[in-house]
């Protein structure tokens, strides 16, 4: 629990809740700390973790932040034609037919944005697209190959289900194989440890495997970018422009091997609930929902309407928004963070009346913005704008 800042709850004092609040001075101090944590290695944004087009614009800004990390390629393209980005590289693979025939016919965006690939059939897909594409069939597409970046001990695997490809040999492989088909050229790698940068320090026993893992992706980093690049040179292709890694919670480790020349990250610039975890650092909150007081079922107990924005993956408690404030209120046991009403317990349910705001914050970034079409702007202790989202923009891409 991080009570937000007293002058940003007192710029919205005269709101009615439900709203959403973004303090964008902690914003740019997180993005900055980013960037001094990456000690000269350009930071590419993640855009899944802000959603909010003008706070992606203006993290932008930020000497060290170069690029976006995109989740899908239909908001990849809408960035580049929005002139947000024009140097935007997509996260994870994409099957949307629609989106490469606008790819594959626009010189534009295909300077400007790079696919994800990690296997064959991930170009027979764009291939069958270029073969209804009249004049743009043969237009080269950038190409950024995934590499498995997970820790694998005996029969024991962790980290994210990415890729089938994890050797430099398979790596270089799949380069040869993309560099022969025409039409492509292979210009980065991206490796996400996710097992590093999305787990948080809760034990003695997940320490100790962060730290076996930083070691080993970072000797397989390098030996897969060497591999590549030796693939990529024996063809006569152009080198690799960038090696992709890290997350917000491995920059330092990431950042520090010789192979990744840049971190993608996104959730540190607003500092969710599950970085509360987290012993290396400490992001400022930035960003909370406000919710009102509908119910007082009890003397100690509230309850406000809506409240259950539950963040993606394995079910658990570190996956339920958090009370920043008024401190000392507590989700209740049988009922939890309802889509609808959530109760709450505890000493400052006595202080509250119908209609008070109560603060949380999503345990997730990004996933906030998918539950209210604008955001509330706080600066120097003021409202200064009304930030839509992107949904309030009218675009859902998952």
């Amino acid at each position: 629990m991080t009570p937000p800042p007293t002058d940003v709850r007192t710029a919205v004092a005269g709101l009615a809740p439900p709203f959403a609040v973004l303090d964008l001075d902690a914003a740019r101090a997180n993005a900055r700390e980013l960037v001094r944590r990456a000690h000269g290695v350009p930071v590419r944004l993640a855009s899944k973790s802000l959603r909010i087009r003008p706070l992606i614009a203006d993290i932008l800004r930020t000497d060290g932040v170069r690029g976006v990390l995109a989740y899908t390629l239909a908001e990849a393209l809408w960035l580049v034609e929005t002139g947000t980005a024009d140097d935007v590289l997509v996260a994870y693979p994409t099957t949307d037919r629609d989106a490469l025939r606008r790819l594959l016919a626009d010189d534009r965006l295909r300077r400007a944005v790079t696919l994800t690939v990690d296997s064959d059939d991930h170009l027979d897909l764009v291939d069958a697209v270029r073969d209804t594409a009249g004049d743009a069939a043969g237009a080269e597409v950038r190409v950024c190959l995934d590499v498995d970046a997970s820790l694998v001990v005996g029969p024991v695997r962790i980290g994210a289900l990415r890729s089938p490809v994890r050797t430099p040999e398979e790596a270089a492989g799949l380069a040869r194989r993309v560099g022969d088909r025409g039409g492509y050229r292979v210009v980065g790698l991206l490796l996400y440890e996710g097992q590093v940068a999305g787990t948080a320090d809760t034990s003695a026993a997940v320490r100790a495997m962060k730290a076996v893992s930083t070691r080993e992706i970072a000797a397989r980093r390098a030996r897969v970018t060497a591999a590549v690049g030796e693939a990529l040179a024996v063809a006569g292709r152009p080198p690799l422009e960038f090696v992709n890694g890290g997350g917000t919670g491995s920059v330092e480790t990431t950042a520090a091997e010789s192979a990744v020349t840049e971190i993608g990250a996104g959730s540190g610039v607003v500092g969710p609930a599950l970085f509360d975890h987290y012993r290396a650092f400490a992001p400022r909150p930035a960003e909370w929902f406000v919710v009102p007081v509908v119910r007082r079922p009890a003397a100690d107990v509230v309850t406000v309407a809506g409240g259950g924005r539950i963040a993606s993956g394995p079910p658990g408690t570190d996956r339920v928004p958090v009370v920043d404030h008024p401190e000392g209120l507590r989700l209740t046991r049988l009922e939890g963070a309802g889509e609808v009403q959530t109760p709450l317990r505890g000493a400052a349910a006595r202080r509250l009346r119908l209609g008070d705001g109560v603060w949380f914050r999503h345990a997730k970034a990004g996933e906030q913005a998918e539950h209210t079409d604008r955001v509330v702007v706080v600066s120097g202790g003021d409202i200064i704008d009304h930030w839509p989202t992107y949904r309030g923009e009218g675009m859902t891409f998952l």
